[in-house]
């Protein structure tokens, strides 16, 4: 980290603008239920509204107040919608060009800073929301970064240095965190990969095949386009060419008995891919219940990260064709046997038309994918404890 923001955090610390628990003090458990507590979480994407949801309705049945902030992006909103929270729209997403990102952060950190200063939170949670970081630490309020993603360095550069917590799945070496100019006692992991926080509380509904007219009893091969706005993929991911096209173009090559189904993003990439391949696949543009889609799916192959993880974590043969750096969970998963990484689309092709032919292999992946995900502990119950633990005000 740059000597001078290093000296200038270190002065900010040092006035307790971030002078509250530590770390082990955070995992004491008390009881706070008489008291109540403001709590602001920012969403920016699906992902996050999954994972936060259920951290939303836990602080609300026990009667603390909550603001939920999300930004003007089709996806996120569509996802607090199907989740039924309430929130706030404050700002939009920048698209994918640095400036763009640049003045619609700009512009969202104003809003913001408005909107908070009046409602005066007593902590800030998000997933490393740079926006959440840069007013909570203005504003004096501490902000609890969840972040599963060191790969999207320049978003953690922009929020660690300025949150009091960082809580992150235990993969992830305090190193990586410490580089990044966190708290060293403000480090707090958990044994689980973020998707655990949801698949452990969903019940599938097969409500979700009816909805894409698809079958139950005939095999289906799922897909996940590349998040191609992401400053991680800058050059290297188009709307106009989708990583999964090509592999698309080899799976019907092959005329696989099968119901392959493409789950995109942004808007954009959706009209490319109904014009490459017409009726022959079902291409999703809208929000919908994706966990119980991969509950119910075959075989799924993915550009993205959340959704590998999924499918993983269920049990289902999973690809992962993601066009960048590879992430840390991915590796693990890799390790575990429970991910593979493919490149080529002949290679994905084949690997999934072997595997629809072996019933055998893919009860075997199940346990071991829905093992793993027992033996996860709940990242809500941790993220929970830090939250409250942040809370400056004395309990009466």
């Amino acid at each position: 980290m740059n000597i001078g923001i290093s000296s200038m955090i270190d002065s900010f610390r040092s006035r307790n603008v971030f002078n509250l628990l530590s770390t082990k003090d955070c995992l004491t458990e008390t009881s706070l239920r008489s008291a109540r507590m403001k709590v602001w979480i920012d969403v920016l994407t699906p992902k996050h509204a999954l994972f936060f949801e259920p951290l939303y309705r836990d602080l609300a049945r026990d009667g603390h107040q909550l603001l939920l902030t999300t930004r003007i992006y089709r996806e996120a909103q569509e996802a607090l919608e199907l989740k039924r929270l309430r929130f706030r729209v404050v700002g939009e997403h920048g698209g994918a060009s640095r400036y763009g990102k640049l003045l619609a952060s700009g512009r969202r950190v104003v809003k913001l800073a408005q909107l908070i200063e009046s409602w005066r939170p007593d902590t800030a949670v998000s997933f490393s929301s740079p926006e959440a970081a840069r007013v909570a630490f203005g504003l004096g309020v501490p902000h609890v970064a969840v972040n599963d993603s060191p790969h999207s360095w320049l978003v953690a550069r922009l929020s660690i240095p300025l949150s009091r917590y960082v809580c992150s799945p235990w993969i992830i070496r305090r190193k990586v965190w410490l580089s990044f100019g966190a708290w060293p006692d403000g480090i707090v992991p958990y044994r689980a990969l973020d998707a655990a926080a949801w698949l452990k509380r969903h019940k599938p509904n097969p409500a979700v095949l009816k909805q894409l007219s698809l079958k139950r009893d005939k095999p289906i091969v799922l897909l996940r386009t590349e998040e191609s706005y992401a400053s991680y993929l800058e050059g290297k991911a188009s709307d106009k060419a989708p990583v999964i096209g090509p592999i698309t173009q080899e799976l019907l090559r092959r005329k696989l008995d099968a119901q392959i189904v493409i789950s995109t993003r942004y808007g954009r990439q959706a009209p490319v891919l109904r014009d490459r391949f017409g009726s022959r696949v079902r291409v999703v543009d809208h929000i919908i219940d994706a966990t119980s889609l991969l509950y119910y799916s075959t075989y799924f192959i993915g550009s993205g990260g959340t959704m590998t993880v999924e499918a993983a974590l269920l049990g289902r043969p999973a690809i992962s064709c993601f066009p960048g750096e590879k992430p840390l969970y991915i590796k693990y998963l890799e390790k575990k046997g429970l991910v593979k990484t493919i490149q080529s689309p002949r290679e994905i092709a084949l690997m999934v038309s072997r595997s629809l032919s072996s019933d055998e292999e893919r009860k075997q992946q199940e346990r071991r994918g829905t093992r793993l995900l027992h033996e996860m502990e709940d990242p809500i119950k941790v993220i929970s404890g830090v939250v409250k633990k942040t809370w400056k005000k004395t309990q009466n």
